[in-house]
């Protein structure tokens, strides 16, 4: 009987190095992708959005507490057509636009369901990248890049949007782009 517990430990030992083991190596092995032969690229620009001009209130939601400048009632879709460009002054270069709408999802209208499309005309890069996520009106929030067109085209990667000016009728944005292009996708356009 000892004998046989003792094998059972043994057994469960060797099982807990192996499961800790495998994690590290596909861990290390994504990160070692990243940094050979994948095509990324990052950049910041500024999104200017102007109440009643830009953006647009198309159905109000349920009016609840604590509704303000920077929070909408619960259920309210809002779309939008921002210009973006390069330095949080909005009379700086146009470089695109941001079009899409939310959805306010929280009660307390401080947390969205955004969808965008940012088609950009830079230098070097056109093209548009689309956008889902949760935004958060006065917190910097996270989006997937799910899809792209020109040369943008099978972009991966996420967006990030922080508040810069939340006051008065035209607030700006931050947005930080970190795109990935999958090694399949730089061959294809070569």
């Amino acid at each position: 009987m000892a004998f046989s517990m003792y094998s059972y430990s043994l057994l469960l030992i060797v099982a807990l190095v192996l499961l800790t083991i495998n994690p590290i190596n596909s861990t290390s092995s994504k990160h070692k992708h990243h940094n050979h032969g994948v095509k990324s690229l990052h950049f910041s620009l500024f999104q200017h959005e102007t109440i009643n001009k830009t953006g647009f209130v198309i159905v109000n939601g349920v009016t609840g507490p604590g509704i303000s400048q920077t929070t909408l009632p619960f259920g309210t879709i809002f779309a939008f057509n921002d210009p973006m460009t390069t330095a949080p002054n909005p009379s700086s270069k146009i470089v695109g636009f941001a079009e899409g709408n939310s959805i306010t999802s929280s009660f307390d209208g401080l947390r969205s369901i955004s969808i965008a499309k940012i088609t950009l005309s830079m230098k070097k890069h056109k093209g548009s990248l689309s956008i889902v996520g949760g935004t958060h009106n006065t917190k910097p929030a996270d989006h997937p890049v799910v899809g792209g067109t020109g040369d943008f085209l099978f972009v991966q990667g996420y967006v990030t949007s922080s508040p810069v000016d939340l006051v008065g009728l035209a607030v700006t944005y931050k947005i930080e782009f970190h795109l990935y292009w999958p090694p399949y996708a730089t061959k294809a356009s070569s």
